[in-house]
């Protein structure tokens, strides 16, 4: 159960994206998103691209109300969602993920982006934010660890309806501070 204190579908904005509640009538566009075999190449659903099974899915994080779709300012489309969570082994603390892009935005700074603004909302309640990572998905582990976390433990964990072997890697306020102070220094010196 999600604090009461902490808004689990706020409105974020930056410059480049738009993160806001996922709503019913944002199937169509997200499907768009996410309606291709790469973009789930590295997660235990490898077949959400198709339309029955992503139905299906789109329905759970509907139900959830913790999930935000990420729009691209400059065209105005849904790009993918991302979503807040506790998981039942850290239940005083925050959870980010079920995280998917488009794969026209991978390799760029968008998913940094997208966690700069949850990690920012988050870190103004919570003192440390998890991820859960399949451990085939080696694209969100290398992503995760350029945010600063660490992987701390493996376990398998249900958080969407099946059990799953996941590893689970911390971020502290602190180490998100650094890890954003060191992007500042990497933009300065080019």
């Amino acid at each position: 159960m999600i604090r009461a204190d902490f808004d689990a579908q706020p409105k974020l904005q930056s410059s480049l994206l738009e993160l806001r509640p996922l709503r019913r009538e944002d199937l169509n566009g997200l499907f768009a998103a996410a309606g291709r075999p790469e973009v789930w190449a590295g997660h235990p659903a490898k077949d959400r691209y198709k339309r029955d099974v992503f139905e299906k899915y789109f329905e759970f994080l509907l139900e959830t109300k913790s999930t935000l779709v990420v729009i691209d300012r400059q065209s105005d489309k849904i790009i993918g969602c991302s979503r807040y969570y506790v998981a039942p082994d850290q239940p005083d603390s925050m959870s980010i993920g079920f995280t998917f892009l488009n794969h026209a935005y991978w390799g760029g700074g968008t998913n940094f982006e997208v966690k700069r603004l949850m990690l920012d909302h988050a870190f103004q309640t919570f003192s440390e934010v998890w991820f859960h990572i399949a451990p085939t998905n080696i694209r969100s582990q290398k992503a995760t660890a350029k945010l600063g976390a660490e992987h701390v433990y493996n376990a398998t964990l249900n958080l969407s309806g099946t059990p799953s072997e996941g590893m689970c890697f911390r971020l502290s306020k602190e180490a998100w501070n650094r890890a954003l102070k060191d992007k500042e220094v990497q933009r300065a010196t080019g």
